[in-house]
């Protein structure tokens, strides 16, 4: 017989004094696992108060019945539950010893309940008897290993979604990257364009003008008096002429120098470069400016904070330049001690909100990571056929 049997064997030299046999009474009595034994037919010969309290019977009344029938009898989804498969009767069928956790026993009211139980074979004599059965109820066990399961997949999820959202920041970022170097491609291109074509042309009108005085000049000892005189007021006219020439070239150096650093912003600050910008834009587009600037005893930005703001600024305005098909342009700028709220209202032609949120809109991306680069936000409400405004806010003095 196998190993795991339990002996009962009462043989002269084993036999169990009265006293253990009272001591192992009360010890069945105490434990508050259930347990029973069943003879070969698996009728019930003991039960414990614990067992037959958790299949809700009294211990009485489960003598010499069939154990399976009582509290075995169907699978957790009710379905019949045969004796011939059952573990425990093969435990004395079989001679084979069992622990199962994962099946039910049902209650005297209709209830089933999950447990853990172990089925181990009675030998008397060398030959099986029965079987002993403890079981334990293991619904709480279930349920924290439910709520650890669900807690886990609920991890999961909530990490499968955090990745997916990193990778789709990643994804914009990189998209971002590619635009801003876009960008700076063509803003270098555009100002070499510049730079060849008018302080190129400057230039060389400027050269065959200085060519044409210093070969004028070195004619001058063989004319006449009066020829001298006439061709001295025509080197006096090419001289004037090459000052407009050098003045235009100044002021389109100083034009594209603005483009790429606003001298306002250096020496006269934020507060005049803002509203200085706001002129030159509705000039430029030929829009009705409302202008609002409450900003008196506010901190003014400076360094890569208000060029942050300023960049912002203008990307609102090209955003309102190139879509808004607008007539109007409200700005208001306010400020106190720690806080600055720029908004741009136009009453253009308006937008869809998802315009705003799509993976090309990279002006607004970019306005969006130089906020939040300053611990600041860019909040945008647009109705189509209502305009839209954009407004940012950002804590003063915040540092990158």
């Amino acid at each position: 017989m196998h190993a795991d049997a339990l002996d009962l064997a009462t043989t002269a030299d084993t036999a169990v004094h009265p006293l253990w046999q009272q001591q192992l009474g009360l010890l069945l009595q105490s434990t508050g696992d259930g347990i029973f034994g069943i003879d070969l037919d698996g009728r019930c010969m003991f039960i414990n108060r614990a067992g037959a309290r958790l299949i809700g019977h009294a211990p009485a009344a489960l003598l010499g019945r069939n154990m399976h029938e009582v509290t075995h009898h169907s699978h957790a989804d009710g379905a019949h539950y045969a004796d011939e498969d059952c573990p425990i009767f093969n435990a004395f069928r079989r001679g084979l010893p069992c622990r199962i956790d994962s099946e039910v026993f049902w209650r005297a009211d209709g209830t089933a309940f999950p447990v853990e139980y172990s089925s181990y074979p009675i030998v008397d004599g060398g030959e099986v008897r029965g079987a002993v059965i403890t079981f334990v109820d293991i619904t709480e066990r279930r349920r924290a290993a439910d709520a650890l399961r669900h807690a886990r997949d609920e991890l999961e999820q909530r990490v499968a979604e955090r990745t997916h959202a990193l990778s789709l920041a990643l994804q914009r970022q990189r998209e971002l990257s590619a635009h801003l170097d876009t960008v700076r491609e063509e803003e270098r291109t555009r100002i070499a364009r510049e730079v060849h074509d008018e302080l190129g042309s400057l230039l060389v009108a400027l050269k065959m003008d200085v060519n044409w005085l210093d070969k004028r000049l070195a004619e001058q000892q063989a004319r006449s008096a009066h020829e001298a005189e006439a061709m001295r007021t025509r080197m006096r006219s090419k001289c004037s002429n090459m000052s407009r020439l050098i003045e235009s070239a100044v002021d389109n150096v100083g034009r594209i120098i603005t483009d790429l650093r606003p001298s306002i912003l250096d020496h006269q600050g934020l507060w005049a470069a803002l509203e200085w910008q706001a002129q030159e834009f509705v000039a430029a587009a030929e829009l009705r400016l409302h202008w609002r600037m409450q900003v008196a005893g506010a901190p003014e930005p400076g360094g890569a904070q208000a060029m942050a703001v300023f960049r912002i600024f203008q990307e609102m305005l090209s955003n309102v330049g190139r879509h808004a098909h607008a007539r109007t342009l409200s700005v208001d700028v306010q400020a106190c001690a720690r806080q600055l709220r720029l908004a741009v209202h136009d009453d253009g032609v308006g937008a869809p909100p998802a315009a705003f949120e799509a993976g090309t809109a990279y002006g607004v991306m970019g306005m969006r990571e130089r906020a939040r680069h300053f611990g600041g936000r860019i909040e945008i409400a647009s109705v189509p056929g209502a305009g839209a405004t954009f407004s940012l806010q950002m804590p003063l003095g915040a540092a990158p």
